[in-house]
């Protein structure tokens, strides 16, 4: 039996304040953000122009008309383009497209890029912003759990290569980060869950509290209880925020924890193609779950533990196992060999995000080649 799940706090009003060591900046969570985004960033752009980033399905939703009422209620004036959905625009063609796209508008260094869309539209767009005219200023405004809890936050941009996925890219903070709960409530349940793996990976590599929290809250959360939904969010931001400040370039190993179990992950996403087979949370559970078995066997943490977060994602439906995600396994050499082109390998040498346990992660290299194709071998 789990331990009993602490209690968070309650999921304030106020905007959490990432600390970095030239600048600060904002991340709202609340209801209704979209309606309210134009007051929040009338005070924070250079000049009232934006151009706004999103894609063909989020133009469908109600999300975009909200925001762009909102921008023109505050009088900012809003040029849109719109991409192809999904991990197949995180290239450098499209990428290319959307940096044409946007000089042909005739911007300036002053013109701000609002990214309204997942994870793949935040780092196209925060990724062009952050290289065209040597750096424009930028929103995240993240409508896909995943988003909000992990990829908004933090400064990241890229799009992959045919070698690996985002090995090209450039930290660029943005000015705000506006996460509005409400746009997960038309979010289809494949998405909710794949989100729900970078969740719980603020649990798995920092607090214990938290885990627990989430065994025994999350289906609610998942079925759409919106207090529940804000308090989850706001903590793995915390948690992710917090790591950030501490090290927000990578330069000291701190940083590199938020990956757990994306070593792994990394590897299945570019053996499937990068696209709709394997989602990136989908990936993420199924990494995280090699990574608590390497742990155990390695005997650098208990088993118990592996077992309870593989026990934890199977109660939500959320797949520890390939071969039923996607009725194949992976061969352990192209996975070892995927796994080289890794951006926290070193000399081609692999590195790792392993646990001590629950809440208790930690950057390490040299690990048994023999252990890691064994733990491969098991879904092979």
């Amino acid at each position: 039996m789990p331990p009993e799940a602490t209690a968070l706090p309650e999921a304030g009003d106020g905007p959490l304040v990432v600390e970095l060591a030239e600048r600060r900046y904002p991340i709202h969570i609340a209801s209704g953000l979209l309606d309210q985004a134009g007051e929040i960033l009338a005070p924070l752009l250079p000049r009232p122009l934006a151009l706004l980033v999103t894609d063909t399905n989020v133009a469908l939703t109600p999300h975009l008309g909200r925001l762009e009422t909102s921008l023109a209620a505050a009088g900012i004036a809003v040029r849109r383009l719109v991409v192809v959905p999904g991990e197949s625009s995180k290239g450098l063609e499209s990428y290319g497209r959307l940096v044409e796209a946007m000089l042909a508008t005739g911007i300036d260094r002053k013109t701000t890029v609002l990214a309204l869309g997942g994870g793949v539209i935040g780092d196209l767009a925060g990724f062009a912003a952050a290289t065209t005219l040597r750096g424009l200023p930028f929103v995240q405004l993240p409508t896909s759990l995943l988003a909000q809890v992990d990829s908004s936050v933090g400064g990241k941009t890229g799009i992959n290569s045919a070698h690996g996925k985002n090995l090209i890219g450039a930290f660029h903070q943005p000015l705000a980060v506006l996460i509005d709960v409400d746009v997960l409530q038309d979010l289809p349940e494949r998405e909710l869950k794949a989100g729900y793996g970078e969740v719980i990976k603020h649990g798995c590599l920092a607090d214990a509290d938290y885990f627990a929290w989430l065994e025994t809250h999350a289906a609610a959360m998942l079925a759409g209880d919106p207090t529940l939904r804000m308090q989850a969010i706001r903590r793995s931001v915390e948690i992710k925020a917090a790591v950030v400040a501490a090290d927000e370039r990578e330069t000291t190993g701190q940083r590199a924890l938020l990956n757990f179990g994306h070593t792994f992950a990394h590897a299945y996403e570019a053996l499937t193609g990068y696209g709709d087979r394997l989602l990136h949370g989908e990936a993420v559970a199924l990494g995280m779950v090699k990574a608590a078995r390497l742990s155990a066997a390695l005997q650098l943490a208990p088993t118990a533990d592996a077992l309870r977060l593989e026990a934890h994602l199977e109660s939500l439906g959320i797949a520890t196992d390939p071969r039923r995600l996607l009725n194949r396994g992976f061969p352990v050499d192209a996975v070892i060999e995927a796994m080289t082109r890794d951006k926290k390998a070193e000399a081609g040498a692999l590195r790792f995000v392993l646990w001590h346990g629950i809440g208790r992660a930690f950057l390490t290299g040299g690990v048994d080649t023999a252990i890691l194709r064994e733990i491969l071998e098991v879904d092979a």
